[in-house]
């Protein structure tokens, strides 16, 4: 009886043991207590150009909440997968991780669906995966089009409006070319072709404008002929590269083929080149880093041409860039708090007037001082914008691939022909091996 008893009395401990366990589990999907000071969380910021608008944005969620939110920052031109993955093997995953498109295939599975979220409603711009539901939240709009000086091109009797197709295109920049001295220009365009630091610049941003220049936004017939072995359109990708022979032309040789972003960005926003090959994500920078240099330039008003290789192109592309996302390990309810604080009042004024970034959300009463915000807006209301289908791409095809391509290019080993045929081949062996 009494080993019966022992018998019956461990039994009893060991179905409360389980039912805490239970308990402690149940308590752990509940709604976390974010006014805990010993609350902490983790987020990865991919936007090298805003960290301290992002650290500012995370004191400010410390102060409302007494939440604790580390910013882990990933410097311009490194591979933020690959630093992910480093973190996943090292057991340090942050709470939030930022992905592009491409990217949420490397976590699959592993990221907290949000469709539940308040914030979901309120934006067209969350990543929606057709298994996993929405697994990203978005935190800007960003555009891809050949940003231009409107000051430069005014003073050049040049009028935007009238740029419509390559030939008019090409004139321009004659014309810049000529008039170098006069309009204080050190080259008519800022062109960036190094594949080691600025790679996702050409072979992701710039190439995707092959894939998308001039379509409506759920036109998919480049992205899915690529996609399909690495298939390119002969014509298109001829007229892709005869402009890329152009901006090659043109460009400011100290920063074409050097690592040189921050000097890229630099010269535009002092007003020496016409054109730049970097989307509206410099304005941040222009009103940042480089906010005397651009009011020294007379803060001149910007635009955005399409990237009009053929006669009728008519759109910029725009979408958002990348995603937040939380995963599962983390603490998701903190997480959760975080993000839907960063689609509200507070956190808004934050993203729009500091970062300069393009709410995504219907209900933001901010406008950004961005100074391409305006040029944005009004592609986005007239319906002339295309997506962003290079994000479709194979995960590093871009960056680690295509990249080089251009390189070859600006450096002068191979010629227009020459580059189409190096398009061709990375392409065509990429895919071999998926």
């Amino acid at each position: 009886m009494r080993k019966l008893q022992s018998i019956l009395l461990l039994i009893a401990l060991l179905s409360c043991s389980i039912l805490s366990a239970c308990n402690k589990n149940e308590v752990s999907e509940a709604p976390a207590d974010t006014s805990s000071e010993e609350t902490s969380i983790s987020i990865l910021n991919i936007k090298g150009e805003v960290t301290s608008q992002i650290e500012e944005l995370a004191a400010q969620y410390q102060k409302e909440t007494g939440v604790t939110v580390n910013v882990l920052a990933v410097p311009a031109g490194v591979d933020a997968q690959a630093t992910l993955k480093g973190y996943y093997l090292s057991d340090q995953m942050p709470d939030i991780i930022a992905c592009e498109a491409a990217g949420f295939g490397n976590w699959e599975g592993l990221l907290v669906d949000m469709s539940d979220q308040a914030w979901v409603s309120k934006t067209d711009a969350a990543y929606k995966d057709p298994t996993y539901g929405v697994i990203g939240f978005p935190y800007t709009t960003e555009a891809i089009g050949l940003a231009y000086n409107a000051d430069i091109l005014s003073r050049a009797g040049i009028d935007p409006a009238t740029i419509t197709g390559p030939d008019a295109l090409y004139a321009a920049f004659e014309t810049l070319d000529a008039k170098k001295d006069e309009l204080g220009l050190t080259a008519v365009i800022g062109l960036c072709a190094d594949p080691n630091d600025v790679g996702w610049s050409t072979g992701n941003h710039i190439f995707g404008t092959y894939l998308d220049s001039g379509l409506a936004r759920d036109d998919t017939t480049y992205i899915d002929l690529l996609n399909n072995g690495g298939q390119l359109d002969d014509q298109r990708i001829a007229d892709f590269a005869a402009m890329i022979e152009q901006f090659i032309k043109y460009s400011d040789p100290a920063v074409l083929n050097a690592s040189a972003y921050n000097e890229q960005v630099l010269g535009f926003a002092s007003g020496k080149y016409a054109f730049v090959t970097q989307g509206s994500w410099i304005g941040a920078t222009m009103t940042g880093d480089a906010a005397d240099a651009y009011a020294e330039a007379g803060n001149f008003e910007v635009g955005m041409l399409p990237y009009c290789f053929e006669d009728g192109m008519d759109t910029i592309l725009t979408s958002a860039p990348s995603w937040w996302a939380i995963i599962k390990e983390g603490d998701v309810e903190a997480s959760k708090a975080f993000l839907q604080w960063c689609s509200e009042d507070s956190a808004q004024k934050i993203l729009v007037e500091e970062a300069g970034f393009i709410s995504p959300f219907t209900d933001c009463k901010y406008v950004a001082s961005d100074p391409f915000a305006k040029v944005i807006s009004g592609y986005i209301s007239a319906g002339k914008t295309s997506n962003w289908h290079w994000m479709e791409m194979p995960s590093g095809l871009g960056q680690n691939g295509l990249a080089f391509a251009f390189s070859k290019f600006a450096t002068g080993e191979v010629d227009a022909e020459g580059f189409v045929n190096e398009i061709k081949a990375i392409t065509e062996e990429w895919y071999s091996k998926l």
